[in-house]
């Protein structure tokens, strides 16, 4: 981790106690609303999460990127000074973790990244995430297939844009790590983008700071846990709120990135997509900010609803947007069905697209395509979480679709895989008007 940004010493931090598995905020979001406001006690470890029946923790391997160019990462800490951290009252500004991702000149003599630093591994190992036990995956020991540090590549000089990279944010799902969707944010980096992915602050589980502290997710479970289900829609009103006035900030900071990166991004050029929550907050965030150009969402319910029924809609859902947006949902999602995206599709003027994954479930649009087959947990745990699709399918059909995307809108290269179904993908159902 680099030691960006730390020039001003940091007050100290609220003490964190260890992510409890009892009690813990529910994780992923089966419908996916921005976070359940629950704390839920687990069942019996057979039931919630299936034995894993092995000795020791798997170092799972995410599918390497298909793109031309090698990546490069490193992390960074960002620091807000306008606003306090809206959940520790102790702490007068609000610090943000990412990493971002980028095409790299070379690799060589650079070490291959970790795909979690090991304070926040350790959080996330104990939360037993969307089915995997603990300790069957050693997460800190997992390794991505970017190089820290590695140079930048920058882009080929070309009308009106200099050289410059298109730039992409990554948002992850409620109570999810930034690390979630490597294996898609590597695949985009290797296109050619930059890639900035976002922890929320005491929204995620675990996020390891550059001097070794880890801040937990307990601000925000206690803020659930008191709030009730009358003051349900207004916390999660309140969580969207935080989630864009990062997202936002994030977008600020992007010429000041470390290493080269912010002399090479094109801030005329920026989208945003995310899992989850992290869908929901590019979609609101997008509504919000016109520097968002184009947008994704993998799965997010557009309404402040434990469970989603057309009512408390987000602003983005009861006006739609006026530039371009997908939607992609699990099995059975779309606009047809889900009560938030009906007003948000009929309202929106831009280019729009809707689109499911034939077998698919909530979380099959994260890592845990990748990671759960090879966790040693039950195929009914399996299938619980990431369905019936094949994953390695999922991941080229993700792949595939948002790299399409985003090249169409910000790159002005369209491959026409987004005007209608394609052979290639049978696993693709588009959803027409």
């Amino acid at each position: 981790m680099n030691r960006s940004d730390l020039r001003n010493p940091r007050s100290p931090r609220a003490p964190q106690s260890p992510r409890s598995r009892k009690g813990a905020l529910a994780l992923g979001l089966a419908v996916a609303t921005v976070l359940a406001a629950v704390t839920a006690a687990p069942a019996a470890a057979d039931e919630a999460t299936g034995a894993s029946g092995q000795d020791r923790p798997v170092r799972a391997a995410l599918p390497a990127p298909t793109g031309p160019h090698a990546v490069g990462t490193f992390s960074t800490r960002l620091v807000d000074h306008s606003r306090p951290d809206p959940w520790v009252s102790s702490q007068p500004q609000r610090e943000l973790m990412v990493s971002v991702w980028y095409p790299a000149r070379a690799s060589g003599g650079h070490r291959v990244a970790p795909y979690m630093a090991p304070g926040a591994a350790a959080r996330w190992n104990a939360a037993e995430p969307h089915g995997v036990p603990a300790g069957a995956v050693d997460w800190a020991g997992m390794r991505t297939h970017a190089r820290e540090g590695a140079p930048l590549k920058k882009a080929a000089a070309g009308p009106g844009r200099g050289g410059r990279l298109p730039v992409l944010l990554y948002s992850a799902g409620a109570g999810d790590p930034r690390t979630w969707g490597t294996s898609l944010v590597e695949e985009m980096a290797s296109r050619g983008y930059v890639v900035v992915t976002v922890d929320h602050t005491y929204e995620s589980p675990g996020v390891q700071f550059p001097d070794g502290s880890v801040t937990d997710d307990k601000p925000v479970r206690d803020a659930f846990a008191q709030a009730g289900p009358e003051g349900l829609p207004r916390l999660l009103e309140k969580v969207l709120g935080v989630r864009v006035a990062d997202d936002k900030f994030v977008i600020d900071r992007l010429t000041s990135l470390p290493h080269g990166v912010g002399d090479a991004v094109d801030t005329r050029r920026v989208g945003m997509f995310g899992q989850s929550a992290g869908g929901i907050a590019a979609a609101e965030t997008m509504y919000e900010d016109k520097r968002v150009r184009a947008g994704l969402n993998m799965d997010g319910t557009l309404e402040y609803n434990g469970e989603p029924d057309g009512t408390n809609l987000m602003p983005v859902a009861r006006h739609g947007l006026d530039r371009p947006f997908v939607l992609m949902g699990r099995n059975g999602s779309d606009h047809t069905t889900e009560p938030s995206w009906a007003p948000f599709w009929k309202h929106s003027t831009g280019f729009k697209r809707d689109l499911t994954l034939r077998g698919s479930k909530h979380q099959t649009y994260t890592d845990l395509s990748a990671v759960l087959p090879q966790a040693g947990v039950g195929r009914d745990v399996v299938e619980k979480n990431i369905g019936t699709v094949d994953p390695a399918r999922a991941t080229a059909a993700q792949r595939a679709y948002v790299a399409s995307f985003f090249d169409r809108e910000l790159r002005g290269r369209d491959d026409h895989l987004l005007d209608g179904p394609s052979a290639r993908f049978p696993e693709v159902r588009f959803v027409r008007p």
